[in-house]
């Protein structure tokens, strides 16, 4: 690991931790110290929660991915690397689902 910078280091309430906005400041701050790194170019890798839980990204992933970009970051690669099981344990929230 070159730099790791999460949503949490940047914003104060733990319910803003996932946001756009924290993950973009996050993605400026990484982009930031790979340029007095020297490195140009990265590939990406998006990772969800996936398993038997969501396997969609959360609301701060394209965001920092367009944070990356306008930072001037030449991206090559966008691969992701949601964990997808081929046959899960069992998912919670009982026999009759969540009843809302």
């Amino acid at each position: 690991t070159v730099i790791r910078v999460t949503g949490a280091m940047k914003v104060k309430a733990d319910r803003d931790e996932a946001s756009p906005y924290a993950a973009m400041t996050a993605a400026q701050d990484v982009a930031e110290r790979l340029k007095q790194l020297g490195v140009t170019a990265l590939h990406i890798k998006l990772r969800a929660t996936g398993g038997n839980k969501s396997k969609s990204l959360g609301p701060g992933g394209q965001s920092a991915l367009r944070a990356l970009a306008r930072a001037g970051m030449k991206i090559g690669r966008i691969e992701d690397v949601t964990p997808i099981p081929t046959d899960s344990t069992r998912r919670k929230s009982g026999r009759r689902g969540r009843r809302l």
